[in-house]
């Protein structure tokens, strides 16, 4: 993958350098994932009419589950795992999910689950145990969203099911350090502040990414 990818536009600080440590063999796959997170945030933080945020979803819907095809660089990359079946559909599910009027437990508790079944989706087309990179894929996804929710009620509902959480270190093979690198930046934070916040959490990214704890 070239730096000029286009998988890569957009991509938050913390996926960048997550991705820096992906073996060769699984890069393609998690840029692919990731800049699929990306364009379905996207969607969403531009949503002025909700219907029509839902529209641009359900095109995405529609071609995660049709088992992969398309032009999209994002299809294309992620044709492996399209291929194992509509797990990813859940991603698109998790992003309408945070496009309610207030962000409740069921909407947070959606919005986690499409992002961890991406993460296992991905461990499972990289022939990995998929329990904990689910895990380790919720955990990430909550403590993300709690750092970028400014209404102070929302806030407190998200941080509310961090608390609830295992956050245990995950068992997670060398193929899947991407995921390893954003679960330990987030069990640092805890949705208290961004993942990459100051060069001790970058330093910290380093870290995970070299040695995976």
């Amino acid at each position: 993958m070239t730096p000029d990818s286009p998988l890569l536009d957009g991509l938050p600080v913390e996926q960048r350098l997550a991705l820096a440590y992906a073996p060769v063999a699984a890069r393609g796959l998690f840029a692919g994932l990731f800049a699929l997170d990306t364009r379905l945030a996207g969607i969403v933080r531009a949503a002025r009419e909700p219907m029509l945020a839902q529209l641009r979803l359900a095109w995405w819907r529609d071609r995660l589950g049709e088992g992969g095809g398309g032009a999209d660089p994002v299809l294309i990359a992620l044709a492996p795992v399209l291929q194992q079946g509509p797990a990813l559909v859940a991603a698109a599910d998790g992003w309408e999910a945070l496009l309610g009027e207030t962000l409740n437990h069921a909407a947070a508790e959606t919005f986690a689950a499409g992002r961890a079944a991406g993460m296992a989706a991905m461990a499972q087309a990289l022939g990995c145990p998929a329990a904990e990179a689910e895990r380790a894929g919720r955990n990430w996804a909550l403590a993300d969203l709690a750092a970028r929710v400014s209404n102070p009620a929302e806030r407190a509902v998200v941080l509310d099911l961090i608390a609830t959480q295992d956050w245990g270190r995950p068992a997670l093979p060398r193929s899947m350090r991407p995921l390893a690198v954003l679960h330990g930046l987030a069990r640092r934070q805890r949705g208290a502040r961004p993942l990459i916040e100051g060069p001790v959490s970058l330093l910290c990214a380093i870290r995970l990414g070299l040695t995976g704890r």
